[in-house]
């Protein structure tokens, strides 16, 4: 039901994961994909671009290349992040720590939004990925949740200042079974507990969802924030 045949998408994060799962459900529904990476190559069949999105002048160099290679852009996934995974009480978070996350998680985010805005189709679409705790906190990582809930926020800002041109759109996951958080869902298996559904989501559980909203199907749908956690939290 999902025809994305030529459709030109553009996912960062997409050397693994949920970043990975995304672009290759794009391609099954006909997208032509590339995917941006920092640390890890993708593996095929995946086209990939690397480099810092921190940086503004690499992210518009970035974009630059996506849209040379593409020929313009339709899709833009904003997938990538960290999750520093030990538990850091603020008043012992360094600056070293904060400005890292901030930087990967947020200022890359705008980056990559602001050089690539001006290259998507009208009627193209945008989606980020945040998180469960940019809704509900997340204690001894408020720098992550700080920056996933602004990332909350600059959804609903860009989804009504790029209207009617483009829609706006975010997943927000709860526990994803990756490479990202195996470490801390194997040493706290309580975790577990509090999902409803009794169980980690996987990476296609949430590239699901973010391939319908850059579908027509969800051509209506903007500035929303599309929950899939298990029913961990109820927002929405």
């Amino acid at each position: 039901m999902i025809d994305l045949t030529g459709k030109r998408a553009f996912v960062t994060g997409g050397g693994r994961g949920i970043g990975r799962a995304t672009a290759l459900l794009l391609e099954r529904a006909g997208a032509r994909v590339v995917v941006g990476y920092r640390a890890r190559k993708p593996e095929p069949p995946l086209q990939g671009v690397g480099g810092d999105l921190g940086d503004a002048a690499v992210a518009q160099g970035v974009i630059a290349q996506v849209v040379s290679s593409l020929k313009g852009l339709d899709i833009l996934v904003v997938n990538h992040g960290v999750w520093p995974p030990d538990d850091v009480p603020l008043a012992q978070m360094t600056d070293a720590q904060w400005e890292s996350t901030r930087r990967a998680n947020l200022d890359a985010v705008v980056y990559v939004c602001r050089a690539a805005i001006p290259h998507l189709a009208p009627g193209g679409t945008i989606v980020l990925v945040s998180s469960t705790a940019g809704q509900r906190g997340e204690a001894f990582h408020a720098d992550y949740a700080a920056t996933k809930g602004a990332v909350i926020s600059f959804t609903k800002s860009l989804a009504v200042e790029l209207a009617p041109r483009l829609t706006v759109n975010c997943v927000a996951p709860g526990w994803v079974d990756t490479e990202m958080s195996e470490a801390t869902l194997r040493s706290k298996p309580n975790i577990l507990k509090t999902i409803p559904l009794g169980r980690a989501a996987s990476a296609d559980d949430i590239a699901g969802p973010i391939v319908f909203l850059c579908s027509s199907l969800a051509r209506s749908i903007t500035g929303e924030v599309l929950n899939v956690n298990g029913g961990s939290v109820l927002c929405g």
